[in-house]
């Protein structure tokens, strides 16, 4: 019924209504159990069905249950079996926090239906040591005067420990210590705690700080502890008084000591703190007014300082007692003696007297050769009156003693004034006194220039290029020598070296500026006439007598694209087309036509590349860039006109380019005129050569042959007529000459160009041209034609037509 109403109405009507019906039920007693704490959840506790009398089985079916705690319910029953489980962890410390009683019980009813029964029951939970003391600082600090009595007693912090009984904080543990000990006490509440004991009388100066370690112990099995640190600073009371380093000190001072200058630092120490350690210095009432006049204490540091001039002639000892006192509440002191003992100095400076000086000099003046004449003296006596005469080292002099205090300055090594122009000399002279006391004399060394240094080039050899065409004048480089030496000797004067070239002087194609050693072209050079030219340039001072040195110059001059391509194959006159005929039968890819250009500039801009510039039916021919071969596209049908025109510019590689043009009528001829022709190709080549168009050639290069032979003739006419033989003018750089009656294919070419220095393969429509490859750079080179039917192996002079070049 209280199960319904609780349904109906909740849980604080349930307690009402059980209220009212306690006089209709019998109050049952109640049952008491005890459990240890942190029991493991599902631990049974008792069998609470047999210890009410309940049957077993009807605790299901009667909805037996157990009512929580607040929102835990630390306890279940177990319907099937009625034994009174654990159902969560129960800790003792959190549901009895108050440690004023040791015992802790859990209150809970359990309800059972049909009818309805209260039964009270009561678990006491007991306490296990799972908690060990700690401290609620983990270190604590102390401030102890040294001054402390012994048996002194300091307050601690206690540790806590949650457990409850025996389980609690038990006793108390101090880590060795020979100046401190523990006493344990009893609360009225029976909690323990300690005090620290002083059981020997502290000293700062010795140990400053302790350290030490309590340890708090609990009862339970096993025990359990919880440590905290003590940290004890001793302060500081005055009972120590300064004390100096010695007794008595004993100090020697120079006489004439300057004032100011320190005579001895001391040194008191006091072993107390702060202002029990601060020290002041004074003199004690048996010091004399004469030696407190003579030297100054310093109260603050104990500096003693010379405060007038000491002579040892009026006092040659002092003493004196110090008195070092600190600062403190009941100040302290300690004194110590001093014995100042004057030492006689050696108080006059030797003397040095140059009696004789030479200067300038010439740089190449001779070894021992004497400079100088020095005289030195000293007024002292004993070792403090000899005295000693010294120059710096690493100089090229040395001192000489002619006699007693005399000294000659000698050279000792070779002089250059290019190295060192000038000397300062100290002259030293030093005394053996205690200290040494010494004095010192410079002079200057001035040394004069002699003409020992030649004209010096930053290089060896100069390379200078030149573009051709250039404008005459020009400044071609700045040759500048350099001469260490002074005025006249250092003055220069350029030369050109005298060489003749080709009957021509370096002087007259070259200037150089004589005073800043400028070098100007004077005529304007032809790469294609002389490339180079190498000679001397002489760099000449003014000195007496005169040196000089030379330098090697070597002029290049830079091609320019300035020469046109000239065509060379097919021949024809200045402004003539050229005429050719083929059969109208011819393959595709028959040569039809080769077209050679040649251009006497350099390499790079001499190589030439073809084109066709206008041309009849553009795909009918094609034109080979490279070597200039005309072959044909395709056959000629019979709607090809029989003339067909081609143009072919050559372009030479320079920038910019340059070009020549030649013009090409091409006629076809008809099957019965071809047959004709083809019969007449099959004749040997040695007849087929004097055509009509070969012939022309021939006669125009035959022309050209007789008018070089002339020039040649006429060069060494002149060349024999001069009295010393001179280097020849080199050839043309590109010379085409001919002694055969044939086309420009079969003839043969001369040329010095590099262009020409790799083999090459040239066909033509009747024969084969081929570059023979060149003897040493000086020599000829020689281009031959072989007809058709020879091989490329078969170079021999005998199936080549050849005309040399000479050198």
């Amino acid at each position: 019924m209280a199960h319904l109403i609780g349904r109906l109405f909740g849980r604080r009507y349930v307690s009402a209504f059980l209220f009212l019906s306690a006089t209709m039920y019998t109050a049952s007693s109640v049952t008491h159990y005890s459990v240890p704490e942190e029991m493991e959840e599902g631990s049974i506790v008792a069998n609470l069905a047999t210890d009410l009398g309940l049957d077993v089985k009807t605790l299901k079916g009667r909805k037996m249950r157990v009512d929580g705690v607040g929102r835990k319910k630390y306890l279940d029953i177990n319907q099937d079996t009625g034994e009174l489980l654990i159902s969560e962890r129960i800790d003792r410390e959190v549901l009895c926090p108050s440690k004023t009683t040791t015992y802790c019980f859990l209150k809970i009813e359990a309800t059972i239906e049909n009818p309805i029964r209260m039964f009270n029951i009561e678990v006491e939970i007991t306490d296990i040591n799972d908690n060990a003391p700690h401290f609620r600082r983990g270190t604590m600090h102390l401030d102890i005067s040294e001054s402390s009595p012994v048996g002194e007693r300091f307050s601690l912090n206690n540790a806590a420990d949650p457990d409850v009984g025996t389980n609690s904080v038990k006793d108390y543990y101090l880590s060795a210590s020979e100046h401190f000990a523990l006493e344990i006490q009893t609360g009225r509440d029976g909690s323990k705690f300690a005090d620290l004991i002083l059981i020997r009388a502290l000293d700062r100066e010795k140990q400053a700080i302790h350290n030490l370690i309590l340890t708090a112990v609990d009862g339970g099995v096993p025990t359990r502890t919880g440590t905290a640190s003590i940290l004890v600073r001793v302060l500081d009371v005055n009972d120590n008084a300064p004390s100096f380093d010695k007794d008595e000190y004993i100090l020697d001072v120079m006489e004439n000591s300057p004032i100011g200058s320190l005579v001895v630092k001391l040194n008191a120490t006091d072993l107390d703190e702060s202002s029990n350690s601060a020290i002041v210095y004074s003199y004690s009432l048996y010091t004399s007014e004469r030696t407190q006049q003579v030297f100054n204490l310093n109260p603050e540091n104990g500096e003693i300082r010379v405060k007038e001039m000491i002579n040892y002639e009026d006092f040659k000892h002092y003493e004196m007692e110090i008195i070092a006192s600190d600062m403190g509440p009941n100040s302290l002191s300690g004194q110590c003696k001093l014995s100042i003992q004057v030492t006689d100095m050696n108080d006059n400076h030797p003397e040095i007297s140059i009696k004789s000086f030479q200067s300038p000099i010439k740089e190449n003046m001779a070894l021992d050769t004497v400079i100088a004449v020095v005289s030195v003296s000293d007024k002292d006596s004993g070792d403090n009156g000899v005295v000693d005469l010294h120059i710096p080292d690493n100089m090229p002099f040395t001192l000489r003693e002619s006699s007693d205090n005399y000294y000659e300055l000698v050279v000792s090594e070779p002089l250059d004034r290019e190295k060192v122009p000038e000397y300062d000399i100290t002259f030293t002279v030093t005394d053996r006194g205690s200290p040494p006391l010494s004095d010192n004399e410079t002079m200057t060394l001035e040394l004069l220039d002699v003409n020992d240094n030649v004209p010096q080039f930053p290089q060896s050899f100069y390379t200078i290029r030149v573009m051709e065409n250039n404008a005459p004048g020009a400044l071609l480089s700045s040759l500048t020598a350099f001469d260490p030496d002074l005025h006249e000797n250092q003055y220069l004067v350029y030369f050109i070296l005298e060489k003749e070239i080709a009957n021509t002087s370096m002087s007259m194609l070259f200037s150089i500026n004589p005073e800043n050693g400028n070098l100007y072209a004077l005529k304007t050079f032809d790469y294609e006439i002389e490339n180079e030219f190498l000679f001397h340039i002489e760099a000449r001072d003014s000195g007496s007598p005169p040196l000089s040195s030379n330098v090697t110059v070597h002029i290049i001059i830079v091609d320019q694209n300035d020469n046109a391509p000239v065509i060379v194959s097919p021949w024809r006159a200045q402004g003539s087309v050229v005429e050719e005929t083929i059969p109208r039968s011819t393959d595709k890819g028959s040569l039809v036509a080769k077209v050679i250009a040649l251009d006497t500039d350099s390499v790079h801009n001499s190589r030439i590349t073809y084109q066709f510039l206008q041309v009849t039916d553009a795909t009918l021919f094609s034109l080979d860039q490279y070597n200039g071969e005309i072959r044909t596209m395709r056959m000629f049908s019979y709607r090809d006109p029989r003339h067909q025109r081609l143009v072919v510019v050559a372009k030479d590689n320079g920038e910019p380019a340059l070009s020549a043009t030649v013009t090409i009528k091409l006629s076809t001829l008809e099957t019965a005129v071809n047959k004709a022709y083809s019969d007449m190709t099959e004749v040997p080549l040695e007849y087929d050569i004097f055509s009509d168009l070969n012939l022309y050639l021939v006669i125009g290069l035959g022309s050209v042959s007789f008018l070089l032979l002339i020039t040649i003739l006429v060069t060494i006419v002149l060349k024999c007529q001069k009295p010393k033989p001179s280097k020849a003018a080199p050839p043309c750089r590109n010379s085409v000459l001919s002694e055969r009656n044939s086309t420009i294919a079969d003839s043969t070419l001369v040329s010095n160009d590099a262009y020409w220095y790799s083999m090459f393969l040239a066909e033509t429509r009747k024969g084969k041209m081929v570059v023979r490859q060149p003897v040493p750079k000086g020599s000829r080179y020689i281009v031959s034609s072989i007809p058709r039917g020879t091989g490329l192996t078969d170079t021999s002079d005998s199936a080549a037509s050849t005309l040399q070049y000479p050198k």
